[in-house]
């Protein structure tokens, strides 16, 4: 059975999912806020988190990117926060999803079973090939441990799926939006500011000069192309 922490301060909203949530077969453990959500991570194995953002102690953010330090779990962050900042913050501190408050409740579950079904396919598929090399660079795709110019990092996995998404298409244009449907599942997001951000970090690690990319090029009008 998967187990899911739900973090969320508004009680009747809390009760509501843990019900729906175990009526869909799934193990639901409430917690109000950020910090007691923190020490019930430490305690318990979680497959999946379900994040608001203003949480009381410590933000949705924040836990996050508490959580990323230890652990890959997917993260879905259901919230009021609706603006585009607020979701490429949210994907960008290690996010695997971005739903906005009201919601539907069979879209969230849903996105729960895409979530899981993904991180199937794609943990089947990286069991093939763990290690992705790319002139001086390396990207573990069981650890997401990656190596480049920029140094030693450990990559969020939507980072990792990224990269692999584009090295896999090597020497291809690859859009925006196509980007956005293979790593996330969907267009879900309105601004592809999503996956640019994604690509600036990533060249950081990668690029010998960010300013000047190599290999994860700019195609005007397109989107990027790896040219490893």
């Amino acid at each position: 059975m998967r187990r899911i922490l739900v973090v969320e301060d508004e009680p009747n909203l809390a009760s509501g999912l843990e019900m729906n949530l175990s009526a869909e077969g799934y193990e639901v453990v409430i917690a109000s806020d950020g910090i007691s959500a923190m020490e019930l991570f430490g305690q318990i194995e979680f497959d999946l988190a379900i994040l608001d953002i203003m949480l009381p102690g410590m933000d949705g953010i924040s836990l996050c990117r508490e959580i990323r330090k230890t652990s890959h779990i997917p993260v879905i962050f259901l919230t009021a926060r609706d603006g585009d900042k607020d979701k490429v913050q949210g994907l960008s501190v290690g996010g695997d999803d971005y739903i906005t408050k009201p919601f539907n409740l069979e879209e969230l579950l849903h996105r729960i079973s895409s979530v899981f079904r993904r991180i199937s396919w794609q943990g089947a598929d990286e069991e093939k090939s763990d290690i992705i090399r790319f002139g001086d660079c390396m990207l573990n795709m069981q650890t997401f441990e990656a190596s480049g110019p920029g140094g030693a990092v450990t990559l969020s996995r939507k980072e990792a799926q990224v990269v692999k998404y584009l090295y896999e298409r090597r020497g291809q244009s690859v859009s925006r939006d196509s980007l956005l449907d293979g790593v996330w599942g969907y267009n879900a997001f309105p601004s592809t500011r999503t996956v640019d951000n994604f690509i600036l970090r990533l060249r950081k690690v990668f690029e010998k000069d960010p300013a000047k990319p190599e290999i994860i090029k700019s195609i005007r009008g397109v989107g990027y192309k790896f040219d490893a």
